[in-house]
């Protein structure tokens, strides 16, 4: 168990913001090579390999392609032009527009972080100028750019099914409850909110065009979510589809994005990628040691010890996530603690994929839960705030989103339901 020894080590180092990769790997690396028995550096670089060589992470790269894609095309603003062309009459219309942009754009994008760029840029200039003030626009955007976590297709849902063994396909099918409740939750606090603004009635001809010229965007998670429920392909097959339906709509039919583009697009993701696979390969090689160590068993063991309920123990993970939420990237934290995890769900007798889905909406939040809040520093630097003052605007959207966790976990069937489980 001395392997296990040097989990509180990680905990420890990454609570003083030391890189988690760097952290990963050194420990991994020492395990491996001073601690484990009948190991060696060899071995840890097949795990590696045998980590990374899954058909499932294909999926990641090319979704998130696809999402910046379609984040520097037009994609994402034909989808705002229709939304709110939709929502004009409604008190508060605009910001419904937005949220539902932010929807729509997650459903295709995969990725919370380029779900807020895409949408935010466009949005946030148009909603302060309309009366809905710096704190509204900043909080909104901040927090609305979270539902790329948990509307299908989320990277997050594929790296907890990848680590947990856990169906993907269910956990996208699962997460349209909660998804779809955050969505009606924010369209109220914004109609709300701001019902004293001034309404405008729809204009059928701009809606007729907004639709005319949007069908693209609109069709596109039509195609994409309804291929991969009927089984008609994969969670990979529908990456590659997401990936090649933006390239011919940006390049081919809006004529948006030509080869000097895509090149720097390509490069973008490279960077990305640069930063989540050697996570991803050091973390499942920590999560593989911490089994044959037996780590997850003794937790079992000290879970049934010392918690009496099913509730009692989700009051802990819940704790814990938002805390490992608030303290490091959420990439980080599903592929450290969601083996450990896990198991633990199933023994208390939560269903896998809802115990899944209260997994990803608590890191959800962690995106804008200070002091990591990865869309907080993205949100303050796109829009030229302070730290300070986005973190100020997304207080009561926290409070929101912890609502919408907490009928998550109350009705299972929010989210079974969809998942037809």
């Amino acid at each position: 168990m001395i392997a296990a020894s040097l989990v509180p080590l990680f905990f420890l180092l990454t609570f003083f913001r030391q890189n988690v990769i760097l952290t990963l790997a050194v420990i991994v690396g020492l395990i491996h090579v001073y601690v484990a028995t009948n190991s060696s550096a060899e071995y840890l670089i097949q795990d590696l390999w045998f980590t990374l060589d899954r058909e499932v992470l294909l999926s990641i790269p090319m979704f998130m392609f696809a999402g910046v894609i379609m984040s520097r095309g037009s994609i994402a603003a034909r989808l705002v032009r229709v939304m709110t062309a939709l929502t004009s009459p409604l008190p508060g219309g605009l910001g419904v527009g937005t949220i539902l942009a932010l929807a729509m754009f997650s459903s295709i994008s995969g990725s919370g972080i380029v779900t807020m760029m895409a949408i935010g840029g466009l949005m946030y200039p148009a909603l302060v100028k309309n009366g809905y003030g710096v704190h509204y626009s900043l909080g909104v955007l901040a927090s609305g750019g979270t539902l790329g976590i948990i509307i299908p297709p989320s990277i997050l849902m594929i790296l907890y099914g990848f680590s947990t063994e856990v169906s993907v396909t269910d956990m996208f099918r699962a997460g349209w409850g909660p998804g779809l409740l955050m969505v009606v939750v924010l369209s109220v606090y914004t109609l709300i909110r701001h019902r004293n603004l001034p309404t405008t009635p729809i204009d059928f001809r701009e809606l007729g065009s907004a639709l005319k010229h949007g069908v693209t965007a609109i069709m596109m998670p039509v195609i994409l979510l309804t291929g991969i429920y009927t089984g008609y392909f994969t969670v990979t097959e529908a990456a590659a589809l997401s990936l090649f339906y933006a390239l011919v709509v940006e390049v081919l039919i809006h004529r948006e994005l030509g080869p000097r583009q895509i090149y720097e697009i390509g490069i973008e993701t490279i960077k990305l990628l640069g930063s989540l696979m050697p996570l991803l390969a050091f973390a499942n090689s920590f999560n593989v040691i911490l089994d044959y160590e037996g780590v997850p068993q003794a937790l079992l063991q000290w879970a049934q010890t010392w918690i009496d309920s099913g509730w009692m123990l989700l009051i802990a993970v819940n704790l814990l996530l938002l805390v490992a939420g608030a303290l490091m990237d959420e990439s980080s934290a599903i592929l450290i603690l969601a083996p450990l995890l896990a198991p633990l769900g199933t023994a208390y007798g939560f269903d896998p994929v809802h115990f899944g889905i209260i997994v990803i909406v608590n890191l959800q939040i962690g995106y804008v839960m200070p002091p990591v809040a990865i869309n907080v520093i993205i949100a303050a630097a796109i829009f030229k705030q302070s730290f300070g003052t986005v973190c100020r605007a997304v207080i009561p959207f926290i409070g929101l989103m912890l609502l919408v966790l907490f009928l998550t976990i109350t009705f299972p069937q929010l989210s079974l339901y969809f998942a037809g489980r």
